[in-house]
């Protein structure tokens, strides 16, 4: 698999575009087409792989996809989303929290909810 392969199978998983992703790291529009030709420069080539949170190796095709994971800042998003209840469909528990690699169970949710409650609503 190319560069520009890996990159578009990337951007077609987040429903995006090879164009969008260019303009989201600062590279001109058409840029990482420019790469099914040429090669990226490094720097450019990081961007793109930080902004997956995956490899420029992976990138580069010299290993399996492998996922970084980035911090979430549970107090910010809470604090976007102004939930009302543990079971706020605005919630995503399993984005958020898992437990051994597995999804919380509904008892754990509103157990984090009632500990948690007064800083995740107004």
């Amino acid at each position: 698999m190319t560069v520009f392969e890996a990159i578009k199978n990337l951007a077609d998983k987040q429903g995006k575009n090879v164009k969008t992703v260019a303009i989201d790291v600062g590279l001109s529009e058409n840029a990482i087409y420019g790469w099914k030709k040429t090669k990226p420069k490094a720097d450019d080539l990081a961007k793109v792989a930080d902004y997956f949170h995956v490899s420029v190796d992976y990138l580069l095709g010299r290993e399996e996809l492998k996922t970084t994971n980035k911090p979430v800042d549970l107090k910010k998003l809470i604090s976007e989303k102004k939930p009302t209840s543990w079971d706020d469909p605005r919630i995503d528990w399993n984005e958020w929290v898992s437990f051994d690699g597995e999804p919380i169970s509904d008892d754990v949710k509103k157990m984090l909810f009632a500990i948690y409650g007064d800083k995740l609503t107004d």
